[in-house]
């Protein structure tokens, strides 16, 4: 395991996000995946890159501010850092965020590294 293919993983995760790449958003989240919002929302994969799709969720900013640190073992991987987030749901005004990240990659049967869980936590 290679902490700097994590890192560099999680940033195209990221980028992917925010330019509404979600064929690139697919390879990288496992078909399970969920994620935890700064409200407390779950949404699975579907839900998330439905919106992303559909506009619904308008990524502007979402990028790393902090190092992004890797723990991991075998085929199991945490990260955690803290990002810069500009977004707009559901036709909303656009909201400036900062939040603290954990997620959880795991390798797939192909030997490929996804996301499977996901929680951030707004920083006020």
């Amino acid at each position: 395991m290679d902490a700097d293919e994590l890192r560099r993983i999680e940033r195209a995760r990221l980028r992917a996000l925010v330019e509404k790449d979600v064929v690139a958003a697919e390879l990288v989240h496992a078909d399970d995946f969920r994620l935890v919002t700064p409200s407390g929302l779950v949404w699975s994969k579907e839900e998330y890159l439905g919106g992303i799709a559909n506009g619904e969720i308008d990524y502007r900013r979402f990028e790393a501010v902090s190092e992004i640190e890797v723990l991991a073992d075998g085929a199991l991987a945490v990260l955690r850092y803290r990002s810069a987030i500009e977004i707009a749901v559901k036709g909303n005004d656009s909201a400036k965020l900062d939040a603290w990240h954990l997620d959880v990659y795991a390798v797939g049967d192909d030997g490929m590294w996804r996301v499977r869980w996901s929680q951030a936590t707004a920083i006020s």
